[in-house]
């Protein structure tokens, strides 16, 4: 295969990662009633201006299977922090105690568990259609590199059959994703 041609492979296989990235970031959001540091990756807390990421401010740990700890590093802090967990559609209630705030997570209920599955479902599904308009992408500009006469027929077929491979590879690892979150979900 000529240049061209595995340059379009190479940076299909690069964007489908990203993709599969991009879920798994979605996914660790969604929450599951344990205990987690990373359900609060995506909590940004104002920072003498600047909104900051939560693990900026202070040291965020997990005391038990249903508490997170968050122990503040500037006690001026706790507002904003309390603030911040409170609108970040979490659904938490922070607890303060000095500069150490204390998070319970409470229990999901069955409805509210099938909801989530329903939106890991839907978060997998979009990852696919993006997998697959990449694919879409990558075999255009093969077929454009064919009508330009820089690549061969025979190479485009070999072009679109690596990035079948990478597709079927991509969406198989986002179905497992999926159904880990199903299972994690679903577990009481």
């Amino acid at each position: 295969m000529n240049e061209s041609a595995t340059k379009i492979t190479k940076d299909a296989d690069s964007r489908m990662q990203k993709s599969v990235e991009s879920l798994k970031a979605d996914l660790s959001k969604i929450r599951t009633g344990r205990a987690t540091v990373g359900l609060l990756d995506h909590v940004k807390v104002d920072f003498y201006g600047n909104p900051s990421p939560l693990s900026q401010v202070g040291n965020i740990s997990v005391s038990d299977a249903r508490t997170l700890t968050i122990k503040l590093w500037d006690k001026t802090m706790v507002q904003a922090v309390e603030k911040a967990i409170n609108e970040s559609g979490l659904g938490l209630n922070p607890a303060t105690a000095g500069d150490t705030i204390r998070l319970p997570i409470p229990p999901l209920t069955e409805e509210r568990r099938k909801e989530l599955t329903k939106v890991a479902r839907s978060e997998g599904e979009n990852a696919k259609i993006a997998i697959r308009n990449i694919r879409r992408d990558g075999n255009q500009h093969l077929k454009n590199l064919v009508k330009d006469k820089e690549i061969s027929e025979d190479e485009e077929k070999q072009g679109e059959a690596i990035i079948q491979k990478l597709t079927d590879k991509f969406v198989t690892e986002v179905d497992k994703m999926v159904e880990l979150k199903e299972k994690d979900l679903m577990e009481i």
